[in-house]
């Protein structure tokens, strides 16, 4: 359908002035503790990542089954493929999903590991109820929630709010894949399509010294105006909430903005490529254009004029293979900081 939503002039210079909570950085820093993994369940000693060779009938790709102690040490899943008989460090794509989506079967999404390089996809938790799978529970405080979907879950709160646990799982599985003997830790790419994408903008403004990020057509960017303009899910279930709950639309909004992507977009410093779709009615134009637009490191985009939330697809991951490509070419393997 034609976009309600800006025209691609004034998406390019929209800059609207969003509420950034005083204590915006103080939060993030109290969240993610002073350690790579935080503590284990009830404050104990961290446990260490987990991975486990899977045989998924493939021969040129190594597969693992990952735990990684995610928020509270709590583990989130996700498969691990590598190339089969690589040699020294690899770069690496960590890659986050959208929303509903789990992290499938061991012998999908093999693009990236054909390509040469280490690919990790976290699993959401609690999510994968549609065709890919997940295995990650949610059974933190704030994980029920009033209306159905996880926008409003733990809303009361920023320190009980969902997107807390995710943001930070997302970040545990970089400094994982840091440490990982197999990767290179200088060349590590974050990635992801609509809620994927939101949650790599979040890592990219809260994990220093990233080699790049690719936000596809992000969710979570300017939260207000999507619930405001958008008639469709997930931003639909803010407003199935706010109309239950008539007096706490203040409340929520302010909640929401720890978790906004646009505000940690201002935070980032990693070369990205972003993907906006202008006929996208999900996650439409001008939230999207919101974080682009406040992205403080160096950025391009590239624009499907006629595409809805499918965005750019195959034909966007041919650009991303050799935006990748050109980065890390311009990168030397080898240590680097362990941050």
């Amino acid at each position: 359908m034609p976009s309600a939503d800006l025209t691609l002039a004034e998406c390019r210079a929209y800059r609207p002035e969003l509420p950034l909570p005083g204590d915006f950085d103080a939060f993030w820093d109290r969240t993610l503790g002073a350690g790579p993994h935080g503590s284990g369940p009830g404050g104990g000693e961290p446990e260490k990542p987990r991975f486990e060779e899977v045989d998924a009938g493939l021969s040129q790709v190594r597969v693992h089954d990952v735990s990684i102690p995610g928020y509270d040490g709590r583990p989130v899943r996700g498969w691990l493929r590598m190339p089969a008989g690589a040699t020294g460090p690899l770069g690496c794509v960590v890659e986050f999903l959208g929303y509903g989506r789990g992290r499938g079967l061991p012998h999908e999404q093999l693009t990236w590991a054909c390509a040469g390089y280490a690919h990790l996809v976290m699993d959401t938790r609690g999510q994968g109820w549609s065709s890919a799978g997940g295995v990650t529970a949610d059974t933190d405080p704030g994980a029920s929630g009033t209306v159905p979907g996880f926008l409003t879950r733990g809303v009361e709160s920023p320190g009980t709010h969902y997107y807390r646990r995710v943001f930070t799982d997302a970040v545990r599985s970089v400094e994982a894949m840091r440490e990982h003997p197999g990767v290179d830790p200088g060349r590590i790419v974050v990635t992801g399509v609509s809620q994927g994408g939101g949650i790599a903008l979040a890592v990219a403004g809260l994990v220093p010294g990233l080699a790049g990020v690719m936000p596809d057509v992000p969710f979570l960017c300017n939260i207000p105006r999507g619930a405001r303009i958008t008639g469709l899910p997930p931003y639909t279930e803010i407003a199935a909430y706010l109309r239950l709950y008539r007096d706490r639309t203040d409340s929520v909004f302010r909640t929401l903005s720890y978790f906004d992507a646009a505000h940690h977009a201002t935070r980032a410093t990693a070369p990205a490529l972003f993907s906006i779709a202008m006929m996208d009615e999900i996650c439409p134009p001008s939230t999207c254009f919101t974080a682009y637009n406040r992205y403080a490191g160096p950025k391009d985009v590239r624009v499907y004029e006629f595409n809805g939330h499918e965005g750019g697809t195959q034909h966007h991951q041919a650009e991303q293979l050799a935006w990748v490509r050109s980065l890390f070419a311009g990168l030397s393997a080898g240590p680097a900081a362990r941050t």
